[in-house]
Formats: C-alpha cells, sequence, structure tokens
C-alpha cells in the first residue's frame, strides 16, 4: 500500500525553501513494486496547485498546466469557446510577441500543444531538461498577462482557424458529425453536454472579443489549475521558478464543482441525420450512464469489452463473424458530468440499420443469460493491468495522468484507487451495472445514413428537442476586472537555458542467430514489460511480381491473427487477453512487422503464442472470405473521403501507372477480387522469411535473459530465398499542371504539390541536409508555409512539407486542407513561399532557428520503448554506424544559409511540380485557371476524365 509521508492541513504554513508561501500538501512515494506515481504536491498563496514529479531516466521535463474548464462551462448559443480560447493561449501575451510560444518551445528542441474536452483545457510542453524556465515562463505569462496582447485581427484570424478545424475534422469528413447528433439528442437542450467541444458555426460567428476577455477571466485564474512538472527536475529548483513565475498572478474568481447532470430518457429516442460523404449507413445505440472516476463506471467498461470488445464479444460472434455487420463494437464513454454507454454497428449491404438494432438488442438480451464467465473477467483485468503500465512509459504520460486525477478527483495518487477497484471487480458489480444502467432502460438510436437515403432508417424519428425548456444554468459574468500580476524583476526577459544535456543515446546489443537474423536490443527497467518488433522487408512492394493480386501482403499478414493450428480467432485472443499481451501482424507499402509485447512476468507463455501465430496461421476457408468481403467494402467506401483520395491520387501522379507503388496497400476492387486462400498460403510460404527480417527487442530484460527467451522460438524460423522486385522511380514531369479531382458539395479542397525526388533516405548525406532546409520552410509549426496559411491567413488548420525516403527515392511534398472558396488564393501562397525559398533561401535567424531546434530535440528522441525501437531497428535497417547521431550533429552545426539555399534551388523545381486538388470543381475550377496552369480533370481512381464523354480514349 502506498504510504503518504506528509499530509498537511491546508491552513498550516509551511515553509519551502525560506519561501512562505507555498505549502506542501502531501508527498507519495513508491514502496515496492506498487503501482503509483510519485509525486509531491504544493499549494501557492493565489491556490495554484503544483505536482511535481521526478523521473531521471532521460534529460526532458514535461510542464502541464490544466485549468478546469471546458465546453461544459460555456453559454448557452456561444459554443466553442473553450477550444477557441485553447487557439488564442498560443497568439502571444505582454512578454511573448505573436507566434512565439510555438518558436520558443520549438527552438529549445521541445514539442507542444493544448487539447480542450468537455470538462478541462490542458497546456503542456516536452523540452530537454536545461529549458525548464522557459516552459514556466512561457506558461506563467499566458495566465497572468493575456489579454493585452488580444487584438481584433489575431480574434479573426484563430476564428478562421477554428472554423477550419471544424471543416477538416467534423463537418467534411464521414461519419464526422455522428458525436454532434447523438449529444444534441441524448442531453436535454441547454446541457452543457449537448453541443460538441468545437462549437457550432454560427455561434463562433456571433462572439466577440468581449466575451473571449470575460471567459478568460472568469475561468481561467491559478486556484483553477493544475501545473503538472515532471521529469529531471530538482524539486528545490520547480518551486523556487513556479515561485517567481506564478506566484505573483492575482487569484480568480472562486470556481465551484458542478453537479453530476446524467440525462433521463422516458422512452426510446429514435433520430437520423444524413451525410453527404457516406455510402454506407451506420447505427448508434447510447444509454446514459455514470460519470468519470465512480466504481460504476470501471464495471461498465468491463460489460461493454464483453458485449462488444474483441473475437470474443457477443457482437463480434453474431454480427461481425457472421459477416452481417463490417463492425460491430460498444464502449463506456465518461466525463465529468455523465457517461455514455454507446453501440456502434454498420451493415453489410444486405442487411439493414434495423437488422443492427435486433441484433444489438439480442446481444443484450445473451449476455444476460450468459452473464459474465471467470475468463471474461481475467481478460479484462489482464488487458487493463498492461494498459495502466504501458501508459506510463512516457513523463508526459505520467504528469498528464496525475493533473488529471488532481483536477477531477482532488487526488493525484487516484491511480491506487483506480487500480484497486479494476482489480476487485466481481462479477456482481458488472451484472449490478448492467441491471441499474442498461436494463430495460430507455436509448438514443441514431441512424446515421447517406444523404437522401431517410428510407434505411431503424424505426422513424419520433424524438424532437425540446427548446422551450432548457436546463442550461447561466454563469455570472459581472464585474470582473484584469488585475495584472506585480513582480520585483523584469518579466519580459527570456529565461536563459541551463547547459545543454547530454544526448543520451542507448547502448544496445547486438547478436546473430543461426538462421542469419540479425537482433539489436537495449535493456530498459522503466516499466516491468518487454516488446520485439520483427521487421520484415518487402510488405506491398512485394505484390509487383503479381500486380493483378495487390493487397495480398496485407490479406496474408492480416490473417495471420485469425486464427492458428492450435487455436481459433476466439481461443487466441483470449489467451492473450489473459495474459495482459499483444501479438500483432501487418504489412505496410515496404515492410511487415511483427509487434510483441508482454509484461515481464508473463513472457513465456506469451513467446508460445507467438510461436502459433508466426508459424502456425490457420489461413481458414472461412476467415479469409469474411476479411476479404470486409476489405472490398473498405475499399468502396474510401472514394467517399476527400483524404483518402488525395492520397492514392497523389501516388499515382508521383509513380505512374502501373507502378506498384501507385495502388493502395490495400489493393484495388479488381485486385483484391483477385486473390484467392492458395494466392495467401503461397505468399505467406515464399515471402515470409529471416532471411529479410530485422529483430528489434526492447524492455526490463538483459542480452542474456532476452536470448535465452527469445533465441528458442526465433531459430524455428526457416529462412527461404526472398526476391524482392527491383522498381524504377523516374521524375517525368515536363511542366507543372492541376490534377482537379471533383468533390461535390465539398466545404474543403485537399492540397498536395510536389514531386519524385532521386534521393533515397542517407541519415548523413544529401538526404538529410534536404530536411534540414526544408524544416524552416515547412517542417516546423512555425515555418513559412503554415505561419502564412494558418496564422496569418487563416486558410487552413494546418500546412506542411516534407521530404520522404528509405531505401528508394521519395518525394517532396506540401500537403493541407484549405477552406473552398480559398483554394486559389491558398495555392497561389503555397507557390510563392516555394519559389522566394527557392530563390533567396534561408535566413539566417532561420537557419539558427533551426539549429537550436534539432539540436536539442534528441534529448527526447529515446524515451518511450517504441521510440527506442524505432532508433534502434533503422540502425539495422539502413546499416548505420553507432555514432550516426554525432556524425549528424556535426553536419547541423556546420551547414551553412548558403548550402542550404543552393539545396532550396535545386530541390523546390515549382515549374515542374504535380498539383492536386480534390475538392467542388464547380466552386474552384473557374478560379484555379486563373492561376495559369494547364487543368487535367481527374477520377476518384486518378484516371483522366474525357473532357467529351460521348468519346473514348484515343479518338479524336
Amino acid at each position: 500500500m502506498v504510504k503518504k509521508i506528509q499530509l498537511i492541513c491546508l491552513a498550516l504554513l509551511i515553509p519551502v525553501l525560506g519561501m512562505a508561501q507555498t505549502k506542501l500538501l502531501e508527498k507519495v512515494e513508491r514502496k515496492g513494486n506498487e503501482l503509483i506515481i510519485p509525486y509531491a504536491k504544493y499549494q501557492l498563496d493565489n491556490g495554484l496547485t503544483l505536482i511535481i514529479h521526478e523521473d531521471h531516466s532521460d534529460p526532458i521535463v514535461h510542464v502541464d498546466v490544466t485549468y478546469h474548464v471546458g465546453s461544459a462551462r460555456e453559454e448557452l448559443s456561444k459554443s466553442g469557446f473553450a477550444h477557441f480560447f485553447e487557439h488564442m493561449m498560443f497568439q502571444g501575451s505582454d512578454n511573448v510577441a505573436d507566434e512565439e510560444h510555438f518558436k520558443f518551445v520549438t527552438e529549445a528542441g521541445g514539442t507542444l500543444n493544448g487539447t480542450t474536452n468537455r470538462d478541462r483545457t490542458n497546456y503542456f510542453e516536452t523540452l530537454p531538461k536545461n529549458q525548464l524556465a522557459t516552459g514556466l515562463w512561457l506558461e506563467a505569462d499566458r495566465m497572468g498577462f493575456l489579454l493585452d496582447a488580444v487584438t481584433q485581427k489575431k480574434f479573426e484570424v484563430q476564428r478562421a482557424t477554428v472554423k477550419n478545424e471544424r471543416g477538416q475534422s467534423y463537418d467534411n469528413r464521414p461519419y464526422g458529425l455522428a458525436y454532434e447528433a447523438r449529444s444534441k439528442n441524448l442531453y436535454p437542450y441547454g446541457h452543457p453536454y449537448s453541443w460538441m467541444t468545437i462549437g457550432y458555426i454560427e455561434d463562433l460567428n456571433r462572439v466577440d472579443v468581449g466575451d473571449l476577455k470575460n471567459f478568460f477571466l472568469r475561468w481561467y485564474g491559478p486556484n483553477n489549475a493544475t501545473l503538472s512538472v515532471g521529469g529531471d527536475v530538482d524539486p528545490e529548483e520547480v518551486i523556487e521558478l513556479v515561485e517567481k513565475y506564478f506566484g505573483s498572478i492575482p487569484r480568480g474568481p472562486e470556481v465551484e464543482d458542478m453537479p453530476t447532470m446524467m440525462p433521463t430518457i422516458e422512452e426510446d429516442r429514435y433520430v437520423s441525420f444524413e451525410d453527404k460523404y457516406i455510402r454506407m449507413p451506420q447505427l448508434y445505440m447510447v444509454w446514459p450512464a455514470p460519470p468519470s472516476y465512480t466504481k460504476e463506471s470501471y464495471a461498465l467498461d468491463a460489460l461493454a469489452e464483453i458485449i462488444g470488445q474483441g473475437n470474443n464479444s457477443i457482437l463480434y460472434q453474431n454480427l461481425v463473424k457472421t459477416r452481417k455487420a463490417l463492425f460491430a463494437y460498444s464502449y463506456n464513454s465518461t466525463s465529468e458530468l455523465a457517461g455514455e454507454f454507446t453501440f456502434i454497428a454498420r451493415p453489410f449491404p444486405g442487411n439493414s440499420l434495423a437488422d443492427m438494432e435486433t441484433a444489438i438488442r439480442a446481444a443484450i438480451e445473451q449476455f444476460e443469460e450468459t452473464g459474465v464467465s471467470d475468463d471474461a473477467l481475467q481478460r479484462y483485468k489482464s488487458q487493463y493491468e498492461s494498459g495502466t503500465i504501458s501508459s506510463l512509459s512516457s513523463v508526459s504520460g505520467k504528469v498528464s495522468q496525475l493533473a488529471a486525477y488532481n483536477t477531477f478527483t482532488g487526488n493525484p495518487n487516484f491511480l491506487k484507487d483506480e487500480y484497486e477497484w479494476v482489480m476487485s471487480l466481481t462479477k456482481e458489480d458488472i451484472m449490478a451495472a448492467y441491471e441499474k444502467y442498461i436494463k430495460g432502460k430507455s436509448s438514443l438510436t441514431l441512424s446515421y445514413v447517406p444523404k437522401g437515403q431517410l428510407d434505411k432508417v431503424a424505426k422513424p424519428d419520433n424524438y424532437t428537442i425540446d427548446k422551450s425548456n432548457s436546463v442550461y444554468q447561466k454563469t455570472d459574468y459581472s464585474g470582473l476586472t484584469y488585475n495584472k500580476p506585480v513582480d520585483n524583476f523584469d518579466r519580459s526577459q527570456k529565461p536563459a537555458p541551463g547547459e545543454n544535456p547530454a544526448l543520451q543515446v542507448p547502448e544496445y546489443w547486438t547478436a546473430k542467430l543461426k538462421n542469419g537474423l540479425e537482433i539489436i536490443g537495449v535493456e530498459n527497467n522503466e516499466l516491468p514489460m518487454v516488446n520485439m518488433l520483427v521487421t520484415i522487408d518487402g510488405g506491398h512492394l512485394l505484390s509487383a511480381n503479381d500486380p493483378e493480386k495487390a493487397g495480398i501482403a496485407s490479406m496474408t499478414f492480416g490473417l495471420m491473427g485469425q486464427g492458428t493450428e492450435r487455436y481459433t480467432a476466439e481461443q487466441f485472443s483470449s489467451e492473450l487477453d489473459k495474459l495482459g499481451s499483444n501479438i500483432s501482424v501487418g504489412a505496410g507499402t515496404e515492410s511487415t512487422t511483427v509487434f510483441f509485447q508482454s509484461m515481464t512476468k508473463n513472457l513465456d507463455p506469451t513467446l508460445e503464442l507467438l510461436e502459433e501465430v508466426m508459424y502456425k496461421p490457420a489461413f481458414n476457408q472461412e476467415d479469409f472470405d469474411r476479411v476479404k468481403k470486409q476489405r472490398l467494402e473498405n475499399i468502396k467506401n474510401q472514394n467517399t473521403q476527400p483524404g483518402t483520395i488525395a492520397s492514392k491520387v497523389y501516388n499515382r501522379l508521383l509513380y505512374g501507372d502501373g507502378h506498384i507503388r501507385s495502388i493502395p496497400s490495400s489493393g484495388t476492387k479488381e485486385t483484391v477480387e483477385n486473390i484467392e486462400l492458395d494466392d495467401v498460403k503461397a505468399f505467406y510460404n515464399t515471402y515470409f522469411s529471416p532471411s529479410v527480417a530485422r529483430v528489434v527487442i526492447v524492455g526490463a530484460i538483459t542480452k542474456k535473459e532476452a536470448l535465452a527467451a527469445f533465441k528458442p522460438t526465433l531459430e524455428k524460423w526457416e529462412p527461404k530465398e526472398v526476391e524482392i522486385p527491383e522498381l524504377k522511380f523516374a521524375n517525368n514531369i515536363d511542366q507543372t499542371k492541376i490534377y482537379l479531382v471533383d468533390v461535390p458539395g465539398s466545404a474543403q479542397a485537399q492540397l498536395r504539390v510536389g514531386y519524385l525526388t532521386d534521393l533515397a533516405y542517407s541519415p548523413t548525406g544529401e538526404y538529410y541536409k534536404r530536411n534540414l532546409m526544408n524544416y524552416p520552410l515547412g517542417g516546423a509549426f512555425n515555418s513559412r508555409i503554415n505561419l502564412n496559411l494558418r496564422e496569418d491567413k487563416g486558410y487552413t488548420y494546418g500546412a506542411r512539407s516534407y521530404f520522404s525516403g528509405s531505401y528508394y527515392p521519395g518525394a517532396f511534398t506540401v500537403s493541407t486542407g484549405v477552406k473552398i472558396d480559398v483554394t486559389d488564393s491558398a495555392l497561389a501562397e503555397i507557390i510563392k513561399e516555394l519559389d522566394d525559398y527557392a530563390t533567396n533561401g534561408v535566413t539566417e535567424d532561420e537557419l539558427a532557428f533551426m539549429k537550436s531546434s534539432m539540436g536539442q530535440r534528441d534529448a527526447r528522441a529515446y524515451e518511450t520503448a517504441f521510440q527506442k525501437a524505432g532508433f534502434l531497428g533503422n540502425i539495422l535497417k539502413y546499416d548505420l554506424d553507432k555514432d550516426f547521431v554525432d556524425q549528424q550533429q556535426a553536419i547541423m552545426r556546420s551547414v551553412t544559409a548558403q548550402e542550404l539555399g543552393a539545396l532550396a534551388k535545386e530541390y523546390l523545381p515549382t515549374d515542374k511540380m504535380n498539383i492536386l486538388v480534390v475538392g467542388d470543381k464547380k466552386a474552384i475550377k473557374d478560379k484555379l485557371a486563373r492561376l495559369g496552369y494547364p487543368i487535367i480533370e481527374l477520377n476518384a481512381e486518378g484516371t483522366e476524365v474525357l473532357s467529351n464523354p460521348d468519346l473514348k480514349e484515343g479518338e479524336d
């Protein structure tokens, strides 16, 4: 059990470092192998809560400020304000100029972001340890000195950016408005959860700067915030810096917790929504459930898994395995005021939404008859334990967890309670929660159907939102005043960083097995887990030997998880879940991966299951038929998604018709229909070989232990002669052209601008230098392209450019999604930025920014097991020198603006690039024509659309 070393009454003043205004509230330390996050909790006089977590395993720090305010605190008809405010908090403050928050953190080698949900907003940075003061100074400045820096222009630009985000993430995404439709019909009118965090466009249009300032003054005081700092820190230094930068910020208005507000549904509600971006209907059924951090919510989590998650669930067995539904699952989501127990099902053609509703209700009845088995309960607990341990792999994960627990429970150590609650769950607990919240209770059923297909709803609508009886509780915003802190130091001075931390490239070991398999590994004892990643060269590219069956790689290796000679898919899944382990196989464009994760205590039995997957896949006809049918339906559905269309067509433009890279790794309708089960078996027998594979092992295991454990399994892998096709890559662009794919009615356009280069990956060659060159152009938030299109113009939610490459030459690409009415303007700005960069090169300030940012970011590059695995995998894949990171640092330090300018001139040929535009032709074609480029119309497959439909190809 955790012993709280000190628990001090809030009224008792405890001096810390001689500063009388900081109180130590409690300190929690780990005893033995307890599953906790050690911390110390303090409070300042202004009400700010400070939580410090020490973790000296990597030279990084994480700073998180969580404000207990989300969309639930918004005013009726002024939705989206909390999220809008998240954007505004990055627009500068008294002592931090426009865009400098991003610039300072990125320049320091850090990463940053902010997120908003219904109940809280958080802002966070991960930085090299020497930049701790910078992170705290930045967060304190926007907490205490924001409002005078808020201008009408910034307000309007960020309002446009938020509208773009809504368009990109919700309005123009298939099924993107389902959550909004569910929320407004589940909760009564005026309930704080009845609108989405992103808000409504009409609400965003009606708010003004005054509303924003009042919102800040009411909710963003230090007494409504938790500041969490973790990593390679000295607690005394943290307290000193927090006192300096946050201590003088005045306390804000008092904030009381909101009462729980579970909705009540008297009778089953049926509502519908039409979406022009989908071709397949989908059903949602929702029951009101209890809020977060309650014992009943964890019981409902278990219930959701038993009924609708994994191969052993009732829904999978009754709907997915029988090929009635493309997918069907359930989950329990919780928030501070209420929860939602949800079922989702998408039927195969030939089955209706009414069929899905009947099947879901039958699954609920079946659960009541069969109850909770011992195996099901063990599976849930083991997966929870494993997932919880994995979530603590990074400092950011631990710090954000402490912040969330403190914000919503007042107890940063709530992980202990949560763990004990889950691990002590009984069958009776789960059944009691089922009977209280699901059995016989009314629900909301949403039929989400393609535009014009209301005849496909499960049942006719029987519910209309009653706006005459609002439950909204108005907030008093009167009498708010802006009181700036008064300091005895010059806050405008950015803190000087300490000495750069020494890079800690993982010390790795290597081995080679008798079958030729190379292994590289790192001992990492931070968590009691072992991870292995097997990478097998080839992947989708192997289909170049038989392109008429493209997609076979992902079909084959996807089937390896569908049962073995010894286990059915259900049995195998059950065995894995009971161990809290994970084994998955999947094929990408250039390789296939086998991922293995196990708690150290369960390593041996998990390895036995690994042997089953790798060497004894069942490849049953029934599984094959189901997976093939699912694949074909997914392919059909892809052509409703502008982003997917853009990626697919762009690859066809880059690589040319007939090239295997121009065909999606999932295949096409025609190629997948050509694949039979015997093809899958032959593909596995031909290409699944250690002769083209590499293994990475990372975890709480020594080299000796790893070889003793893994060698018997891996040496059973018999090598084969594998011939990976030789591929040709050529850039045949004679002039820049616009390729236009019509998506009628789309509110956004997807843009891709680029070409196929002639350079493959090289970590210390010209490929590396090209990426140094691109960083100020489009590789960072503060890059030219993103600042222009997002921050200056408000055209987009984000824009970037990048060079890709591997064994094979890659592409240069500019990628973004923009408002449909500014498509031509955005494209013109992209070309202008490319031309200017190619002509004038990088500035000295941009060069210094790039060197500072990329020179320090390696401090956070090897923290987690996945980061270490990726690093080690590249060492084997590309046969890199052990000191290649040092070589990169030397190149970066010595590179000049003239060198990067020469690379920009060579590799940014705007007269020979593909421009792809995916959007509403009617709205944009005439405007695009004014740019002066030839326009070629393509369909969603990338095939040219004939201007005269009566003519066939080749005719005049």
